[in-house]
């Protein structure tokens, strides 16, 4: 996502970070491109020149485009260049201050809320340019039973949309929130268990495309302070499978579902600019992940590759875990308890 420092608005820095992921990545990265210049919602960036440099889709992550004229714009724009927006829909009107969830949760702790609206009215003017343009929108973060149904409405009118869920927003509601605990502060908030029941049943129902991560790494010191000063975000690559398994074996997802919208489906939306991916089709990337459904484990953020600690699942005991990774055909990584006769 271009949400870095400096944002990935031009050909250069694109070009960076495909140069980096090559010689070091321990993962396929392909890069997204800002909306905006600098994604500041002001002006467009260079959206031909990002195409041309190999983005697959436009976004200003985590920054919604408040203008929607702005917007119309770089829908039609990506729609000449065959790329979707990816969309975070959030009306900072509503949310500015905002902590949590708004709600009765937020009442009893005297946090400020960010309410479903705040989300819902975004994706309702997003799916109305998106109907307009004819362009491809694809809504992260999906949080609230309201989107879901909004979704529902604009693919019955053959919009073309998808959108995805995070595990954190299908597993965790906001009660994580209650003794101040910063690690379950994330924006968009995480939200009700009637939410999490329709962002549930959006995926079966397909409604809701894929599961990502959202995942956000932060240092301690973004994350251990007061509450209202503490970072969003939760990291969430190392426990993602985990914690969705418990949707499996709640039976409230099918492993083959689960499997699809973490692999399959992402990669119809990203396209076979960068070949075949998320299958294990003769002749695609060996890009494979190597899990053990049934094994279970304590989350140990020590234990964390990624530099990202800030996680609300510390100490919980997940069922699943994955085992070894495989990129590009080459071993990545192996669990502890794996020997190297075994792997």
């Amino acid at each position: 996502m271009p949400n870095t420092n400096p944002p990935l608005d031009n050909q250069f820095v694109i070009d960076y970070v495909k140069l980096k992921a090559a010689t070091e990545g321990m993962v396929r990265v392909l890069p997204i491109g800002c909306i905006s210049k600098g994604r500041k919602g002001q002006e467009l960036a260079e959206l031909g020149e990002l195409a041309s440099a190999g983005v697959i889709a436009y976004s200003d992550d985590g920054e919604p485009v408040m203008d929607s004229r702005l917007m119309r714009r770089a829908l039609d724009y990506s729609r000449a260049f065959g790329l979707p927006v990816i969309d975070h829909c959030e009306d900072k009107t509503l949310t500015e201050g905002g902590q949590m969830n708004e709600g009765i949760i937020s009442t009893k702790l005297g946090l400020p809320g960010i309410p479903a609206a705040a989300e819902e009215i975004m994706v309702a003017r997003d799916l109305a340019l998106a109907q307009l343009t004819g362009a491809r929108l694809h809504i992260a973060h999906v949080t609230t039973e309201g989107s879901v149904d909004l979704i529902r409405h604009a693919k019955e009118k053959d919009v073309k949309v998808t959108a995805e869920v995070t595990p954190h927003h299908l597993t965790l509601t906001e009660e994580k929130v209650i003794g101040y605990d910063s690690n379950a502060k994330v924006n968009p908030p995480l939200r009700t268990e009637q939410d999490i029941q329709a962002l549930i049943q959006g995926l079966n129902e397909n409604v809701i495309d894929i599961i990502a991560t959202d995942h956000a790494p932060h240092t301690e010191v973004d994350k251990l302070c007061e509450f209202g000063l503490a970072a969003f975000g939760i990291s969430g690559f190392e426990t993602a499978l985990s914690s969705l398994m418990s949707l499996v074996h709640s039976k409230q997802l099918t492993l083959v579902t689960l499997i699809a919208k973490l692999t399959d489906e992402p990669a119809k939306i990203i396209g076979d600019k960068y070949g075949k991916l998320g299958t294990l089709a003769i002749g695609a990337s060996a890009d494979v992940t190597i899990f053990n459904p049934d094994k279970e484990w304590v989350v140990d953020t020590k234990a964390f590759a990624s530099k990202g600690k800030n996680t609300p699942l510390a100490g919980s005991m997940l069922k699943g875990k994955v085992m070894a990774t495989i990129f590009g055909g080459k071993l990545i990584y192996k669990d502890d308890s794996l020997s190297l006769k075994n792997s």
